[in-house]
């Protein structure tokens, strides 16, 4: 069967099923029967094809890893429920008050802070957000600026460890999650410098974009403010350190994670039955929804072999003769253009039987793809019109998804930029993991 004409009738089938409103596991499950008993008859019956399905389901679902996505999104559940992202608005304030932009840099920092205790964009998002969004309008501050900076930054939930992309794509590629969390703190403080590099210039030209404080700080007040940070601290060395020190691999931090999440919501007086039930079903019903999407997306990966796509499309675009950032380039364009109606874990694990052969030919390292294509993922989420950080701003504000959008486009080029650097300079992903888990950097 030729890659080719393989590769465009599974295309046509995932439009076809996938605009159809079809559910997305069931549309992969679809996609890939049809595909098999289309251009596999001989070697494909429906009974085969079920067996198929049964082994590789099986196989996928009990993977020990997979146990990381319910316990991360169960934590941000948690923490989504209680005050403690109030806690962190409160921290930040006082800390970024002399700097031009002043509370629109706690988009950046809240953010940055909260993504190192979720792996969920929306759930960053929606947690700072709540009390960002109403503090800067109360204030007077740029609408455009706030919402931008804020879908911008919301993203980052998905780059800073913990990450359940990060962890899907690792189960996918069979990559160390360990490192490919390591590998994301840098790149994801370097957009988060963008970010604030760009606020930070905007303001000093436009004053007027950050109106001046309404209340000063003293010294004292800085000190006592770093109080509200504590909680978000605690979690982030409980998770990070279990997980760098070797203590524990990523689905034991993850269960470490939300039982602590837990103690700190009981010893703050937050933990209520009505909190409790509430974080558990809304964790239960995020992850079933990813976890059946993973498993069904394994068997779109097993059929897209049985078809001899990814490696008869390997083998031809290595023939075109494309330059290693050439193919960047065109994979970059690809992943822009799949984001604009696809979610993030549904690019992940539709793509990555093509792309990665494409680019570890190319002579890329896996770890350092799997932050490339995060970030691509990021993007997705601040275009229209499936980009889920916009329908949460959008849900937030009242605004139009045209103009919340309109304001997240200079945090999108941003994001490119931020790509582009870490593509010219792969150690500024692959240093760290390289450094803690004692390979040298090549």
């Amino acid at each position: 069967m030729d890659a080719l004409i393989a590769g465009l009738v599974i295309l046509v089938l995932v439009f076809l099923f996938l605009g159809a409103g079809t559910w997305v596991f069931a549309g992969l499950l679809l996609v890939s029967t049809t595909g098999l008993l289309i251009l596999l008859p001989d070697s494909f019956s429906a009974h085969r094809v079920g067996v198929v399905i049964t082994k590789i389901m099986y196989r996928y679902a009990s993977t020990w890893e997979l146990a990381a996505i319910p316990m991360f999104i169960w934590m941000g559940e948690i923490i989504f429920r209680t005050d403690i992202s109030e806690r962190l608005f409160k921290g930040l304030a006082p800390l970024v008050d002399r700097v031009p932009g002043r509370l629109l840099h706690t988009n950046i920092a809240g953010c940055t802070l909260f993504a190192a205790v979720s792996g969920s964009s929306a759930a960053t998002t929606a947690t700072v957000g709540k009390i960002t969004t109403t503090e800067l309008a109360r204030r007077n501050y740029d609408t455009d600026l706030a919402i931008g900076s804020l879908a911008g930054a919301g993203s980052l939930g998905l780059l800073i460890p913990p990450s359940i992309v990060m962890i899907i794509y690792g189960l996918l590629a069979e990559v160390s999650v360990s490192r490919l969390f390591a590998a994301g703190v840098f790149p994801g403080l370097l957009i988060a410098a963008l970010y604030s590099g760009y606020i930070l210039v905007r303001c000093a030209m436009n004053p007027s974009l950050s109106p001046a404080a309404a209340e000063s700080y003293t010294w004292i007040d800085r000190v006592r403010a770093v109080g509200n940070l504590i909680p978000v601290i605690i979690l982030m060395v409980i998770v990070l350190g279990s997980i760098y020190s070797g203590l524990a691999t990523p689905s034991e931090a993850a269960a470490v994670g939300a039982t602590a999440a837990l103690l700190l919501a009981l010893m703050m007086g937050q933990l209520t039955w009505e909190v409790f039930k509430t974080s558990i079903m809304g964790a239960v019903r995020t992850s079933c929804m990813v976890c059946i999407i993973l498993v069904s997306a394994a068997f779109l990966s097993t059929a897209m072999g049985y078809l001899h796509v990814p490696t008869d499309l390997a083998a031809a675009i290595g023939a075109l003769g494309l330059s290693p950032y050439g193919l960047i380039i065109i994979l970059s364009l690809f992943y822009i253009m799949l984001g604009l109606f696809l979610d993030g874990i549904s690019i992940t694990v539709m793509s990555l039987p093509i792309a990665l052969p494409l680019v570890t030919q190319a002579g890329f390292d896996p770890v350092w793809f799997g932050v490339y294509l995060v970030i691509m993922v990021e993007l997705g989420q601040v275009t229209p019109p499936v980009g889920f950080n916009l329908f949460v701003l959008q849900g937030l504000t009242g605004h139009s998804i045209g103009r919340v959008a309109v304001a997240a486009l200079p945090f999108f080029v941003l994001m490119c930029i931020g790509v582009a650097i870490v593509t010219l300079f792969p150690e500024i992903a692959l240093w760290l993991p390289d450094t803690l888990f004692n390979r040298p950097v090549g």
